[in-house]
């Protein structure tokens, strides 16, 4: 449970719009808008948090919003913009999409540790991202998986706070008011003082400096792309290590690199690494999401490339569709092809926009590696197609209809919820009874 300016961050499912995909993230609170998506995280099933609003009352300032947010929830009420109709049946997986997928699960631990950052990183330092590598300490994970009390940030040696400064108003509505009566009770139930790490705050603050001031975090294999939206920027980019802890603490993806790393490996003999690492990878402002890509290679030979940024459409990758897959294609045979040992796994890179390629991170060859554009029965199965028995495809996003789900087409359930007992009945109950309560005071 995280508390951020007295707030508690509930754990959301987020519906999508386009299909009936549901993902994972976390809001503030219900009108927290829309979250960075955990990917990865499907069910046919259909979720509802019923988080109500619980103010009782608004300021006079605050009833035109109120209102405006009414009418809102009244047209989401309207059946012409229901976006919530329930998911389409899934029809039963042939035969052998079964027997495909039990090869996918197929991985050996040594596959898996290859595409950990502080194994790959000395031999491709040239051709990547300028990054500086820490171990961290056991002490550190333990914060990262403790989860048994209120959120709390380590103690910074240097001050600094990864969360804005909040202007109070002495007129508003306090987040909360504890009383004299509660605070004795609660005198058993202090919460414990928040954890430091001077000697790993310091090394990670010069780090940070080294790399020109602004970073993005990276442990062994994951980056916490799902908590993205809890930063002040609403990206990954840290200038501290305040900022960082921030990222790390509130990500459920990470869970993955701590936890479930050796979950589909056949020769599993650990739960998990031995020990963990924090890479803190240069901030580049200007990177276009779109000039990232995604490449399967399949027994040593590269049999696709996907967009990697497949939520949108950029009609200029069509333009250049044929210059990109060359120099992708020329990297990997230049680079990539005799360095990296595994015989099948993904790598991600970014094509700048003087035509040159840039690696960005190596996946293994499995089920938890996003396949993008396409299918993992597709990309193992030698007969699926003549372009992919036979060569390699290049896999682009070529109109608006091709759009997948992602955080540009989700919003959280609470939004489009709008039943009996739901946190916008709650809302619209509480907005009804405050707008009666000015009218009378008005007419009196």
């Amino acid at each position: 449970m995280v508390v951020v300016g007295g707030k508690e961050a509930a754990k959301i499912n987020l519906l999508d719009r386009g299909g009936g995909r549901h993902q994972q993230g976390r809001c503030t609170d219900v009108l927290g808008g829309i979250v960075e998506l955990r990917e990865g995280v499907n069910s046919d099933a259909r979720y509802d948090t019923r988080s109500p609003l619980s103010s009782p009352t608004f300021a006079p300032h605050q009833l035109e919003v109120l209102l405006r947010l009414t009418a809102v929830a009244a047209l989401l009420r309207s059946p012409l913009l229901s976006l919530h109709s329930p998911p389409a049946p899934t029809p039963p997986a042939a035969a052998s999409d079964l027997k495909i997928d039990q090869e996918i699960r197929k991985m050996k631990e040594e596959e898996v540790n290859r595409c950990q950052i502080q194994e790959w990183y000395p031999k491709f330092k040239s051709t990547t991202i300028k990054t500086i590598i820490h171990e961290l300490p056991e002490s550190f994970i333990h914060y990262l998986l403790d989860d048994s009390g209120p959120f709390l940030l380590p103690l910074s040696i240097s001050n600094s706070d990864a969360l804005p400064n909040r202007i109070h108003n002495s007129e508003d509505q306090q987040d909360y008011i504890i009383s004299q009566e509660q605070e004795s009770d609660d005198e058993s139930e202090q919460p414990p003082p928040p954890p430091s790490f001077p000697e790993l705050e310091s090394q990670i603050n010069e780090s940070i400096k080294t790399l020109g001031g602004a970073i993005f975090p990276k442990l062994n294999w994951t980056s916490p792309k799902d908590s993205a939206w809890i930063s002040s920027t609403g990206t990954l980019k840290c200038t501290s290590f305040t900022e960082i802890a921030l990222l790390l603490k509130s990500s459920d993806s990470l869970v993955h690199d701590l936890c479930h790393a050796y979950d589909l490996c056949n020769d599993r003999n650990a739960p998990r690494p031995d020990r963990f690492f924090l890479a803190l990878r240069k901030w580049y402002p200007s990177l276009h999401p779109e000039m990232e890509f995604r490449c399967f290679v399949r027994n040593h030979t590269l049999v696709g490339i996907s967009q990697r940024e497949v939520t949108g459409f950029y009609p200029m990758l069509i333009e250049k569709k044929h210059e990109l897959e060359t120099g992708i294609k020329k990297f990997y045979i230049e680079n990539v092809s005799m360095r990296f040992e595994s015989e099948s796994y993904t790598f991600d890179v970014y094509v700048r926009t003087d035509g040159a390629v840039k690696l960005l991170d190596f996946n293994p060859w499995c089920a938890f590696t996003l396949p993008l554009l396409f299918t993992w029965p597709e990309l193992e199965s030698e007969s699926e197609s003549e372009s992919v028995r036979g060569g390699m495809e290049f896999r682009i996003v070529e109109s608006q209809c091709g759009v997948r789900p992602g955080l540009k087409t989700a919003v959280p359930y609470d939004y489009l919820d709008t039943s009996e007992g739901s946190g916008w009945d709650q809302f619209l109950r509480n907005a009804d009874d405050e707008l009666r309560r000015q009218i009378r005071s008005a007419g009196a």
